[in-house]
């Protein structure tokens, strides 16, 4: 029999107005039972490898939960709604019933994509999020793309550590809430991706272990525990089906998979895309976006359309902030070298050893610049930080802006972090909501991982990093969105305005067969980078990260798009000190 999620659905699913099916996965369990408040248990029915399953009265609307053994009373791991945190009861939606709505959206072309990265939290709510959507789209946003969702314990997380990754996060409103978010989205033009978690659950709210252990390889350690298994059809269906509900009932436009070099089959990650592009109704756009240490440029050639590029944003990092602790060593020998690579070739480390002297990263140099999403920023770069200072606090304004200009108008998709385009002045902050034990040791781990840094040698030192359970760790870091009225942040946006709109009419419609065209190093910290777009003009975008002044022995050819600064303009055989500018050559006929 053909394997379909038809076969192996997880949770809840409404059979009319009054009963819905239920089903577990409980290999573990001897028996199970369906809990309903002011209601027996009612049993259910063991069935082949370890499922269970029964039907009910149990209308939209309804709570419920599992008994195991008659010893441990668990929410469904695929409930659709957490009314009280994920130790409580699920409750029945009819979360089908939301991708039948109306309207003709179906979505944008990837090479139209400028992403803006938010969390729902500190953005203010859902409410908020959809009051800022005017601006957003007039700023030059072409889509939004929210940290996770899933339930997790607590009012105040970063969204890693979910448990419960069908349940939209109830801290932040019911999951109609969210469709309207979705909704009013779409109405302004804009795309709506979801930051989803697959390779890992956090650590409080998580009983998968109590009944069904198999879902665990204990041979693999990951960075937070066992690693998922996903050599079981039962694994792998509860993630599939996962996939599926945000983008066919939420009508999410894409998916961006976290950390997916911990998940140790990367023929999951094949079947998932496979899944997705079979199953979504051709005519829309779905994006599907990874996070991959691994550099794996095989995936990117198997349904999925494009990935975080760290290696830009950390050379991009060095030359801006000549900061080369952690991981940034691997960027601090020859920086513009490596943007050059970068910008030419999408990886920077193709198989080549870094600190740790493993081999990173496979050839990408064949696949074109739209694969790759180049950020100065997001919440990782930002909130990994002991103290999550932005790069405005980090580097000067000049060099900045001539950094802005490099994201915003090369061929690879932009995607700014929330605050960033008015130059906000919080921190983002790493924030969670534990408590007891397991708060006193998050804040201890996140403090410890500072210990090689020069600045952090002293234990009494990383006492002054923010505690994350602390309330104010999160209130600092809420961008004040007041503060864009205000001279110098308003600056800030007309510049990003501007480079979106040359973007939007002069580089992304023609990304389609974009090709690089190779870059000349001009000195230690300067570059001259060549595209050639899908309708044969040539893109040049010349950086310089000195402080000095370059005299150039030619100059760039077509006419100039956008210049960094005014000292930019000076004289096309002169490269200004911490400047970039942008041209563009028409195809010769």
């Amino acid at each position: 029999m053909a394997v379909t999620s038809a076969n192996y659905w997880h949770g809840a699913r409404p059979l009319d107005e009054q009963r819905s099916a239920f089903r577990l996965w409980a290999p573990d369990a001897s028996d199970v039972a369906l809990q309903r408040p002011g209601l027996p248990p009612l049993p259910m029915q063991a069935a082949a490898d370890g499922w269970f399953e029964v039907q009910a009265e149990c209308p939209a609307g309804c709570l419920y939960r599992f008994t195991i053994d008659g010893r441990l009373d668990i929410p469904d791991p695929a409930s659709r709604c957490q009314s009280d945190g994920p130790h409580g009861y699920s409750r029945v939606i009819n979360t089908a019933a939301f991708g039948r709505r109306g309207g003709n959206w179906r979505g944008r072309p990837w090479h139209e994509a400028v992403i803006y990265e938010l969390h729902v939290g500190a953005a203010g709510g859902y409410a908020a999020i959809r009051a800022d959507l005017p601006r957003l789209a007039k700023l030059g946003i072409t889509a939004i793309e929210l940290m996770p969702l899933a339930e997790l314990p607590g009012g105040r997380n970063w969204g890693y550590d979910g448990v419960l990754p069908y349940a939209p996060h109830a801290g932040y409103g019911p999951p109609e809430a969210l469709v309207a978010l979705i909704d009013d989205a779409h109405a302004h033009g804009l795309m709506v991706y979801l930051d989803v978690v697959y390779n890992h659950f956090g650590p409080d709210g998580n009983y998968l272990g109590s009944y069904a252990s198999g879902f665990f390889r204990h041979d693999q350690p990951t960075p937070w525990g066992d690693a998922i298994d996903f050599r079981r059809r039962e694994v792998r269906e509860f993630f599939i089906d996962n996939a599926l509900m945000w983008l066919r009932d939420y009508r999410f436009d894409g998916l961006r998979l976290d950390a997916v070099h911990a998940i140790g089959e990367p023929d999951f990650l094949i079947e998932l895309a496979e899944r997705i592009r079979v199953s979504i109704e051709p005519e829309r756009h779905v994006h599907l976006m990874l996070e991959n240490e691994d550099n794996s440029a095989t995936l990117l050639e198997c349904g999925f359309d494009a990935q975080w590029n760290d290696d830009g944003h950390n050379a991009l990092h060095v030359l801006l902030t000549g900061e080369k602790e952690g991981y940034y060593a691997d960027f601090s020998e020859q920086p513009v070298a490596k943007l050059a690579r970068c910008l030419s070739e999408g990886f920077v480390y193709q198989g080549e050893r870094g600190r740790r002297g493993e081999p990173r990263g496979e050839p990408s140099a064949h696949l074109p610049p739209s694969v790759f999403v180049l950020f100065l920023q997001n919440h990782d770069q930002i909130g990994n930080r002991a103290f999550g200072e932005r790069l405005n606090q980090l580097c000067s304004t000049d060099a900045l802006r001539a950094a802005v200009l490099l994201q915003l108008l090369c061929p690879m998709i932009p995607l700014l972090f929330m605050g960033e385009e008015w130059a906000a002045p919080e921190p983002f902050l790493f924030f969670t909501d534990h408590h007891d034990e397991l708060a006193d040791a998050v804040c201890a781990g996140r403090r410890a991982e500072f210990a090689e840094f020069a600045a952090f040698a002293d234990p009494a030192s990383r006492e002054r990093i923010p505690d994350p359970n602390a309330a104010t760790t999160f209130e600092r870091s809420r961008p004040d969105p007041a503060r864009r009225a205000l001279p110098e942040h308003q600056a800030w946006l007309d510049y990003y305005r501007e480079l979106l709109q040359v973007r939007h009419q002069h580089i992304a419609p023609h990304l389609p067969d974009c090709r690089s065209l190779g870059c000349e190093l001009l000195g230690e910290r300067a570059l001259r980078a060549h595209w050639q777009l899908g309708n044969g003009a040539r893109l040049s975008i010349e950086l310089n990260l000195a402080e000095s002044p370059l005299e150039l022995t030619t100059a760039a050819r077509g006419s100039l798009l956008q210049a960094s600064s005014a000292a930019a303009l000076n004289s096309p055989l002169v490269l200004a000190g911490h400047s970039a500018r942008a041209f563009l050559e028409p195809a010769h006929e």
